[in-house]
């Protein structure tokens, strides 16, 4: 049971290491930011990360997301990778990446699995090897140990242990993963974003050492990437016949705040740029949205609003809803009820989109 310290409410659906509820952040947020900035500080200062994205007066430029870091010398980037050593950027390279890699079998548990070729065969025969499920077939997921954002509810949080490894993924060796079977990659995170030099350098090794043959690329991202580098993604994306899958994780821009720690309009920002180039491959489909159902703070009003941008821009963009797994600073939610799920569908729904699912139904609970 936490306890907002603003209004004094308790509820279960309200994060202890937090401490506010979502109204509160809502319609008090000046008033709460400090206390939202005191968490995530806590939270980077466990890992040894710069607590906001530097902006030194004289620093060096890092240009490669939107939080602009401007990194004094001896110090780092807020991704934790990108140093200014003796007056040179060094860390997310072209040459290097801080990564893992495995393989998962097709069709997998990916957001985008119910349209995109691996799962559904869509595409066949340019761009998937059946005509239904690739079964037998394999996707190469590709895991970049660095963020752009500072989300307490992070799934994947054990990365940050890793952001200062010594271990470095060349282009090359990531190419040389890629078998026979291997018909997708997917690069991932973390974020993708901080490292996408290294990820754009590979996939053109590797479709111009796999030419002639299917393989598909794509990137799950919170969309933080500068845009010139966006549009290079985009390009990969469509010739390959992989797909772009935005996270989408809260709306309102204070609800966002608080919950990743930076802003989100650079991300719908971008949203929007692919968006745009949506009709140069229209099977399968080249953008597709997910949004976290976090219990108490992502709700059917956020999911309503999201739905609307996205049904703005094109109403077939394809809406994935996830069930939340109670992880890292928000360990102590529940999980998403199913009954919240359905309303966050029907809200969906409502807004205009024509396709829209809920993932993840295995982690549902029956009620809070």
């Amino acid at each position: 049971m936490g306890k907002c310290i603003h209004c004094g409410k308790e509820s279960n659906l309200i994060s202890e290491p937090l401490s506010l509820c979502v109204q509160c952040i809502r319609e008090d947020f000046k008033e709460v930011l400090p206390q939202i900035k005191k968490v995530h500080h806590w939270t980077r200062r466990r890992f040894n990360l710069p607590l906001e994205p530097p902006k030194a007066a004289g620093g060096i430029p890092c240009g490669i997301c939107a939080n602009h870091c401007q990194i004094p010398e001896g110090e780092m980037g807020y991704c934790g990778l990108r140093k200014n050593q003796a007056g040179r950027l060094v860390g997310g390279e072209t040459t290097e990446g801080n990564l893992s890699f495995y393989y998962e079998t097709l069709p997998t548990n990916c957001v985008a699995d119910w349209v995109c070729p691996g799962g559904t065969g869509v595409g066949y025969p340019k761009f998937s090897y059946l005509e239904g499920p690739e079964y037998g077939y394999k996707n190469l997921a590709v895991f970049y140990q660095a963020c752009s954002f500072n989300c307490l509810f992070c799934q994947n949080w054990h990365f940050r242990r890793l952001a200062f490894s010594d271990k470095r993924v060349k282009p090359s060796e990531l190419a040389g993963a890629v078998d026979s079977k291997t018909s997708c990659i997917c690069y991932f995170g973390g974020d993708p974003s901080p490292q996408l030099l290294h990820s754009l350098l590979t996939s053109r090794l590797i479709l111009k050492e796999k030419r002639n043959r299917i393989l598909r690329i794509c990137w799950e991202t919170n969309g933080t990437m500068a845009p010139s580098l966006l549009e290079q993604m985009v390009d990969i994306s469509l010739e390959s016949g992989g797909c772009i899958k935005f996270d989408l994780k809260a709306f309102d821009k204070r609800v966002h705040f608080a919950l990743c720690g930076q802003d989100n309009q650079p991300t719908f920002e971008n949203f929007c740029r692919v968006a745009r180039r949506i009709e140069e491959r229209v099977t399968p489909p080249l953008l597709v949205a997910s949004t976290l159902l976090i219990p108490g703070y992502v709700d059917e009003v956020e999911v309503g609003n999201i739905a609307a941008f996205i049904a703005s821009l094109n109403p077939e963009i394809p809406y994935t809803l996830l069930a939340f797994s109670p992880q890292f600073c928000m360990s102590d939610l529940p999980t998403t009820s199913k009954k919240d799920a359905e309303s966050c569908l029907k809200s969906a729904r409502a807004a205009g989109l024509k396709r829209v699912r809920i993932g993840n139904l295995h982690l549902l609970s029956s009620d809070y």
